[in-house]
């Protein structure tokens, strides 16, 4: 119903923005490449920093990576029938993987772009959906309903919720790049709290100009829904450029996502957490080549073999834990100093994100019980990995000095 649909959004959105702001004073005071992995170090020490790392580098990485360029093929394949979906996904993670090998200037300059125009055109959207008047007010009535053959309401919940929360995912990979921004300290805290407000009240506006141009009982499909939208505002050809329009913006996605998940790889190699010749950087342009090179090929692999759906779904669970983890450390550390961001609100906003994100982890262990727990166990698999073979490697390494906070 509508009405769940909104709820969902602001639900995901509230929670987003808490998260943001919490890891907004995480990022200033460690503004260091890796993010979360640096993070949970500082909190709870090298090995949960490592189990984290295990899950993100193997499996959950390559998954979304691996996701984010299938649906950038399947909407370009809605808007060009000839396109094969698989090599269109091939092509664009080969593209971008270059693109960050060139220089993280290069591919955050286009993600920037790519980013800049989704927002023009998506508010373009918008506003031409309402007064083109092409749709129906009384679509958005009744706001609440159980309509026939609807799935059961908690499973239902879990995954509307699981959507959104992808659809919200990677506001917390741009704490990954502190490392390569000027005055981290100061700028990644506003970009993570203004990029999640803006991302939430675009979601909420174009998701009311689906409603009003698309009876939600008629959608089978994300790439349906767009196609049906466009169909309804352009005409018969209009589904096929409103799908263009949405492959455009996942590739912006796609641009952004890989441009931040490989700093986790090389903080863990210089950390002696993952193989040395991962932290490998460029000696012209400072980018970390191997870790780069690592995530496009097991996300390529991935594509090809056609397993990635459900090995990202088997790890949102222990994700949105490892989130919930994050965060939580801001209170085994000591509070910063006058004179750095400090999380507003304190202990207030990240006390809200954890009890939103208890919320959904009840709700995914309620929805699919089966892929949490193994998701779970296959980051515990890690344990032993940690103790017998990167622990005495990391003893054996100079110690790293405290990272200072400002």
């Amino acid at each position: 119903s509508p009405a769940l649909l909104f709820l969902v959004w602001a639900f995901m959105g509230a929670t987003a923005l808490c998260g943001a702001l919490s890891f907004g004073e995480l990022a200033a005071r460690y503004p260091e490449a890796g993010g979360g992995y640096v993070y949970l170090r500082e909190a709870f020490g090298p090995g949960v920093a490592f189990l984290y790392g295990w899950k993100c580098l193997l499996v959950m990485d390559p998954g979304l990576t691996a996701a984010l360029a299938t649906g950038f093929g399947a909407y370009a394949r809605a808007a060009w029938p000839v396109a094969s979906p698989p090599a269109v996904a091939l092509g664009a993670i080969a593209v971008v993987a270059a693109a960050n090998v060139a220089g993280v200037r290069l591919a955050a300059g286009i993600g920037h772009g790519l980013a800049l125009a989704k927002i023009a055109l998506l508010l373009l959207l918008v506003a031409w959906g309402f007064a083109s008047q092409a749709g129906d007010a009384s679509r958005f009535l009744p706001l609440v309903e159980r309509r026939p053959g609807a799935p059961p309401l908690v499973p239902a919940l879990a995954g509307a919720l699981v959507s959104a929360f992808f659809s919200f995912g990677g506001w917390w990979e741009m704490a990954k790049l502190a490392g390569e921004v000027r005055d981290p300290r100061r700028v990644l805290p506003r970009a993570l709290a203004f990029g999640v407000a803006i991302v939430t009240l675009l979601y909420a506006a174009v998701s009311s100009v689906f409603v009003y141009l698309v009876p939600l009982d008629s959608v089978s499909s994300p790439e349906t829904f767009a196609s049906q939208a466009g169909a309804a505002l352009f005409g018969p050809g209009g589904g096929r450029a409103l799908s263009g329009l949405v492959a455009l913006f996942v590739l912006g996605s796609l641009f952004a996502f890989m441009t931040f998940a490989p700093r986790l790889y090389f903080a863990m190699a210089r950390d002696g957490a993952a193989p040395t010749f991962v932290g490998a950087l460029d000696p012209r342009t400072g980018t970390p080549v191997r870790a780069i090179a690592v995530q496009a090929v097991l996300a390529a692999l991935l594509v090809v073999l056609g397993t990635f759906e459900t090995i990202v779904a088997y790890f949102v669970f222990v994700t949105v834990a490892f989130l919930g983890l994050t965060v939580g450390g801001l209170f085994r550390l000591p509070r910063p100093g006058a004179g750095t961001y400090r999380v507003p609100g304190w202990p207030v906003t990240p006390l809200v994100f954890l009890s939103l994100l208890l919320t959904l982890l009840a709700l995914l262990a309620a929805g699919n019980p089966t892929q949490a727990a193994l998701g779970t166990a296959v980051v515990g698999a890690g344990v032993p990995v940690y103790r017998f073979l990167v622990a005495p490697r990391r003893a054996a390494r100079p110690a790293r000095q405290p990272l200072e906070e400002g």
